[in-house]
């Protein structure tokens, strides 16, 4: 069964992590923005929102953790066009003491549709063991605190089914 999405309204009821023009080079031969562009906005959006939780760049570094991917699931649902304006999105749903749950969303602006969304899990890493690993003391907090405001929306954040942190 195909998850229930947002309503580009609801959306907004996140925080805007990033705005972006969509330039010429990330047209395809279809004429519209190529996969792996998506990918590229929601890794460049969540960096700065990584980093004011705490998981910066000096616990990746000094303290050698950090956060690897562990599995996507990714929803096309309009397409993007060179000169179009996009927001990106997250909404955090769950964490365990070593993983964490979310989903963020590409709104067009330009066309006033919900483009794509992307559910994650993610782990905290032991960057130096190369394995998974707690999550840092100071970036579960500011995990728990949204999780726990984004709870309150009032629309439960589209899933496929099959991803758990």
């Amino acid at each position: 069964m195909p998850a229930s999405m947002p309503t580009v309204s609801q959306v907004d009821d996140l925080p805007v992590l990033m705005e972006k023009v969509v330039p010429p080079e990330w047209q395809d031969l279809n004429g519209h923005v190529n996969v792996r562009h998506y990918l590229e906005l929601y890794d460049a959006a969540s960096w700065p929102k990584l980093a004011e939780f705490g998981l910066d760049a000096s616990v990746f570094l000094e303290r050698r953790q950090g956060v690897f991917d562990l599995e996507h699931h990714l929803w096309y649902l309009d397409e993007l066009h060179v000169g179009d304006t996009v927001t990106v999105h997250w909404r955090f749903i769950a964490r365990t003491v070593k993983r964490f749950h979310g989903v963020m969303f590409v709104v067009n602006r330009t066309r006033g549709r919900l483009s794509s969304v992307f559910e994650y899990v993610s782990t905290g890493a032991d960057l130096d063991a190369r394995r998974t690993a707690p999550l840092p003391p100071e970036f579960a907090a500011g995990l728990d605190r949204l999780i726990a405001q984004h709870a309150q929306l009032g629309w439960a954040p589209p899933t496929c089914g099959v991803m758990a942190p």
